[in-house]
């Protein structure tokens, strides 16, 4: 059986970072400053629901479920390696392009990505430092990580593609550990940080799901690893057609999965995060796994 990285479209494009295009919006609400989308609250979003009581429940009529579907995430500060208390995995390595193969392609019965090694396939060396450290990455932990709910602002753009762009993602600023670093326009800026998101969506056929941006990026259908960018590189993409990687995924249509999505912003001094994607979500409450 071919395995689903392999029909991946892994397109170079390196993404300049300008200003403070990060959208905020921690547990369950923040600003919308006309940076590339509006963060709303957990319920309310682009999908043609109004906005829900904010713990959850049922926004008005939406596609699949009847809810407002939600995209709650966690984001996760860390301090860099090179400051007292540092995490070893960030501002630590160096890389050029994407590196294959530093989680297996079974993501693990907790719902986190389960590490393989420390160097992948070996495109640029060392890119983690030991499995223990990478398990911090995507699990609250006490005097390692500071953990902050934010909802990815997903708007509907042309021909029934969701779109999130930014060239200056960053969704904490001046929040955990407090600002990290300067981009390349000398903004201080929170770097260091990991976010997870858990969706549910329904399998229609001809979907398709593309991620842009540095650094690391594992995305994760029905359970099986679709996208595979991995490592310290510039912003890099990469596209799945799930029509072409169905049997792999085990998925049919008319079934409804889980999308698995986990990014890293490991080093200064740019932070690029693009989605673009036809899949129907349907999760009515935010998927939050802490652990």
């Amino acid at each position: 059986m071919r395995r689903v990285v392999a029909v991946l479209a892994v397109l170079s494009s390196s993404l300049a970072a300008c200003g403070d295009g990060g959208l905020l919006s921690i547990f369950g609400g923040g600003d919308d400053d006309d940076k590339g989308g509006s963060a709303a609250g957990p319920n309310s979003g682009p999908f043609g629901g109004g906005g829900g009581d904010g713990d959850g429940g049922a926004g008005e009529a939406g596609p699949g479920d009847g809810c407002n579907p939600n995209l709650t995430g966690l984001v996760r500060d860390f301090k860099a390696a090179n400051v007292a208390g540092g995490h070893p995995d960030f501002q630590a390595f160096t890389g050029a392009s994407p590196t294959k193969g530093l989680v297996q392609v079974e993501l693990g019965a907790d719902k986190k990505p389960v590490f393989a090694s420390t160097t992948g396939d070996g495109t640029h060396g060392q890119q983690l430092t030991s499995k223990a450290a990478f398990d911090q990455w995507y699990r609250n932990t006490d005097g390692v990580n500071q953990a902050f709910e934010y909802v990815l602002p997903l708007q509907p753009s042309s021909a029934g593609v969701l779109t999130f762009s930014s060239n200056a993602f960053f969704p904490i600023d001046g929040k955990g550990f407090g600002n990290s670093g300067e981009d390349a326009n000398k903004q201080p800026h929170n770097f260091h940080f990991t976010f997870e998101l858990h969706l549910e969506f329904v399998y229609r056929g001809g979907e398709t799901f593309t991620f842009t941006g540095d650094d690391d990026l594992w995305t994760f259908f029905n359970g099986k690893l679709g996208i595979d960018l991995g490592g310290l590189h510039p912003a890099h993409s990469a596209t799945v057609k799930l029509d072409d990687v169905a049997a792999e995924l085990g998925i049919t249509k008319g079934g409804k999965y889980p999308l698995d999505v986990f990014h890293a912003e490991r080093r200064t001094n740019a932070s690029n995060f693009r989605i673009d994607t036809t899949l129907e979500f349907v999760n009515c409450g935010a998927i939050i796994v802490p652990k």
